[in-house]
């Protein structure tokens, strides 16, 4: 089985403007087909953008969201996928036959829809359902699966993405730069990324703070190591809608070590090719092998009253 060179990208999403996303995505896409790459992810809700649905009422969520795989965007996805010969990973909000409405990300190469995933923890408008599975697929021989953002901050969906098989786990996220209650946390201006040229030294030391990466560090390498699997961690970079986010997309190893990184104040990719070996080499497979679940099986699969706090966001406080 072969080697699997990888992109994870990150762009500024214009907001409900899904035309030019989707220029910015076959963009993108040719350059990471260009330099090698055989699977391309981007964020979550890079196609429609995603803060900016906080705001809008159900008919407005409604109109933006698409079927899949019959929708226009992934239809284009698909396409790009044949012409790029590549695999392409995207997110969207997503409405079903019933019309309920999702938050989802889509893998599709040159002969269709390969994966779907709807994010399990979604909370950015309250017409969003949640997703109910974990989804386990192959990628020329790989298997992988997808976790959402929030998806990964409850470390049990990571560990039994990780036990259906998954090697590698795309992280696509819209966050960092956020209010929270942990200590550091924040907005960062938007005026500093309009000076960003003129003073990119003060944006950096925001976007590299404990508003941003720093924080990231606290949590994201332990996923990969103490699961023995690549992470492929997408995050826009500049506006989405009325928050600045810091992009940071990364590729990080089963030892938990980032093999690449965007550090680009703007556009960029970070490239990696995952290699078998590592998954075995890695801890995280001896500890997997060394777990006792008689002991531990019922106290995780206690029943309890599901909650989650999403008291920071304001545009769900008005809405």
């Amino acid at each position: 089985m072969s080697d699997l060179k990888i992109a994870s990208v990150q762009f500024e999403n214009a907001s409900g403007d899904k035309q030019q996303n989707l220029s910015t995505i076959a963009r993108l896409t040719r350059q990471a087909a260009d330099r090698g790459c055989k699977v391309v992810a981007f964020h979550e809700c890079s196609i429609s953008g995603y803060t900016f649905a906080s705001r809008l009422s159900r008919e407005e969520l409604h109109s933006v969201a698409e079927v899949v795989p019959d929708g226009p965007s992934v239809q284009f996805l698909v396409r790009l996928a044949k012409e790029t010969n590549t695999t392409i990973l995207a997110g969207l909000f997503e409405r079903d036959g019933d019309n309920a409405l999702y938050n989802t990300y889509i893998c599709v190469d040159g002969s269709g829809l390969v994966a779907r995933y709807r994010k399990i923890h979604p909370f950015i408008s309250r017409h969003l359902s949640a997703g109910n599975e974990y989804v386990v697929f192959e990628i020329q021989g790989w298997k992988c699966g997808i976790l959402i953002c929030y998806d990964n901050n409850v470390i049990e969906n990571v560990r039994a993405t990780a036990l259906l098989g998954a090697e590698i786990i795309f992280m696509p996220h819209v966050t960092m730069c956020t209010p929270s209650t942990r200590p550091g946390a924040g907005f960062v201006d938007p005026e500093l990324w309009q000076r960003r040229e003129e003073d990119p030294t003060t944006l950096k030391a925001e976007f590299n703070g404990l508003k941003g990466r720093a924080w990231l560090m606290k949590w994201l390498p332990a996923r990969a190591y103490d699961n023995a699997v690549y992470c492929v961690f997408s995050n826009p970079i500049g506006m989405d809608d009325d928050q600045l986010k810091n992009g940071c997309s990364m590729i990080l190893d089963p030892f938990g070590d980032v093999v690449d990184e965007c550090t680009e104040l703007g556009e960029g990719m970070a490239m990696a090719l995952c290699t078998r070996r590592k998954l075995t080499d890695a801890g995280g497979s001896r500890y997997r092998l060394a777990r006792r679940p008689e002991l531990y099986s019922q106290v995780i699969g206690q029943t309890h009253q599901s909650r989650q706090n999403v008291s920071w966001l304001a545009h769900d406080q008005k809405n």
